[in-house]
């Protein structure tokens, strides 16, 4: 079968990889058979490639990353969760990534380089082989209509993957500001800024627990000289290689960090079910050199792993609506392009 590539930002780290060709259909979808916790599965965009769709605190609207029409990269956009109400919440300028509404929803924050320049950044030497990019984001605050662009960093590396604490005081984030690839946690205007990790290696992608009292990551701590030495030496070229990542929670203050999963490949992108019990995360540790990443649930202390999505391309990026009804997620099934992703949501079935 066909190959159809695929380009998604992974919360600003660009990643390129390839899913089956699917054929295309209507735009009505419903769930493959197997996938019994999903129920009522919608389209919502059919253009592109989008990423990092995430609810408002009230559900009544997302916002999420696409790269579309004459735009070559990654833009903010807000939109319902029916898919109506398109707008452009960034300046068309540079890249952005993983936008998040602030308290009472008229405001987001989102990752941006235009800083560094009106053009896109440059792509990943591929010669590296499978690497992410690390670009000069910064973190920007703005009306969801793209006014009154405020910045909150000011790093000039990258600094992104932000996500709004449940009592909407605090934005944890991942920055390579220090010299490595960790997380910390910031007031919403920037301030009071705390460093949560500090183990040599990559900790990224943080997502606060509903209580607000732990926060769920991705990470890879090199466990030899050599691939320290790899590893570093990518840092210095702007560049991290994602191929194998685990999950971790920790406190909120950073204290009591513990792995979740040791599955092999790529897990990621991870998120709780509303009850705060379990992580959903995208993953393809069934071929960790393949190109298939699905959707599974997981206890905290790694059991019970549960797979929720089966179609042979990319599903990624979920989160829970916060009445805990819906899903919504990123995914390449049925695209009509061979870079298109799109967005999906579906009635969760508990």
């Amino acid at each position: 079968m066909k190959a159809q590539k695929v380009r998604l930002a992974a919360c600003a780290a660009a990643f390129a990889f390839a899913a089956p060709a699917l054929a295309q259909v209507n735009i009505a979808r419903t769930a493959r058979a197997d996938e019994t916790r999903l129920m009522n599965v919608r389209q919502l965009t059919d253009e592109g490639t989008q990423a990092e769709a995430y609810f408002s605190s009230d559900g009544r609207w997302i916002t999420f990353q696409s790269t579309r029409g004459t735009h070559a990269c990654d833009q903010q956009y807000v939109m319902r969760p029916d898919g109506t109400g398109l707008q452009r919440a960034s300046n068309g300028k540079g890249k952005t990534t993983c936008g998040w509404f602030l308290p009472g929803d008229k405001r987001l924050f989102f990752g941006s380089t235009h800083a560094a320049g009106d053009a896109c950044p440059a792509r990943p030497d591929p010669s590296k082989g499978y690497v992410w990019g690390l670009d000069a984001f910064d973190i920007y605050t703005a009306n969801v209509d793209g006014s009154d662009m405020r910045r909150i960093t000011n790093y000039g590396v990258y600094t992104a993957e932000g996500v709004l604490s449940p009592d909407g005081k605090r934005i944890v984030f991942t920055s390579l500001k220090d010299g490595d690839l960790d997380i910390y946690t910031m007031n919403v205007d920037g301030a009071d800024v705390r460093r949560l990790t500090n183990t040599p290696g990559y900790d990224g992608g943080p997502w606060w627990s509903p209580d607000g009292k732990q926060i769920v990551y991705r990470a890879n701590h090199p466990t030899d000289a050599a691939e320290l030495k790899d590893y570093q030496n990518l840092l210095a070229q702007r560049a991290v290689r994602p191929a194998k990542v685990e999950l971790w929670v920790m406190n909120a203050d950073g204290s009591n960090q513990r792995q979740v999963t040791r599955l092999g490949g790529a897990n990621f992108g991870p998120s709780w079910t509303p009850d705060g019990r379990k992580i959903i995360f995208s993953s393809n540790h069934k071929d960790p050199r393949g190109r298939n990443f699905d959707l599974f649930l997981v206890n905290l202390d790694g059991s019970g792993l549960e797979q929720l999505t089966t179609d042979p391309g990319f599903d990624g990026f979920p989160m829970f609506s916060p009445d805990g009804r819906r899903l919504i997620w990123g995914a390449g099934r049925f695209a009509k392009g061979e870079r298109d992703v799109n967005l999906f949501i579906a009635d969760w079935k508990r």
